[in-house]
C-alpha cells in the first residue's frame, strides 16, 4: 500500500504538505512559529498511531475509557542528521473499574505488533501509564 504525499515551500522555511485529499498541515521552522517542525510531526504522527491502536484494542477489550491522553517527548542527537535517539511516551487513560494489565497489553500490542509509525524509528522507545478517574 503506497501513500502519497505533497510538500509545498510557501516562504522562508514554511511549506504545507497535503498526503492524499486529507487536510493540509503547515510545516515551519521552530524560530518561526508558523507551525510545526517536521520533528514535531514525527513524534505528534507516532503519538496518534499508538494511540488509535492503543484506544481501538481498549474498545475491543469492553474496557471503560472515558479519556485519553498521550504525552511524548524525544531527545535528538547533537551530530546531524539529528535524529530521535531516545523516545518516551506516557499514555495517560480516565476511566472506572479499569485493570492495568489491560492497559499494559493494549501497550505492548501497539508498540511491538501494529504502530508502524514506531516501527519506523531508529530510537530507544520507552513508557509509562497511569490510569486516572473519569474526568
Amino acid at each position: 500500500m503506497a501513500i502519497q504525499a505533497q510538500v509545498k515551500w510557501i516562504d522562508d522555511l514554511q511549506f504545507v504538505a497535503r498526503a492524499g485529499s486529507g487536510p493540509a498541515v503547515v510545516m515551519d521552522s521552530s524560530d518561526s512559529g508558523g507551525g510545526a517542525g517536521p520533528m514535531e510531526l514525527m513524534l505528534m504522527g507516532t503519538a496518534g498511531c499508538t494511540a488509535m491502536d492503543v484506544i481501538t484494542i481498549l474498545k475491543k477489550k469492553r474496557v471503560n475509557v472515558t479519556g485519553f491522553e498521550i504525552n511524548i517527548s524525544g531527545d535528538r542527537a547533537e551530530a546531524y542528521p539529528k535524529r530521535y535517539t531516545d523516545i518516551t511516551i506516557e499514555y495517560v487513560v480516565y476511566g472506572t473499574k479499569i485493570k492495568p494489565e489491560a492497559v499494559q497489553q493494549a501497550i505492548d500490542l501497539s508498540e511491538k505488533k501494529y504502530c508502524g509509525a514506531m516501527a519506523s524509528l531508529n530510537a530507544r522507545i520507552s513508557h509509562t501509564f497511569r490510569i486516572e478517574p473519569p474526568e
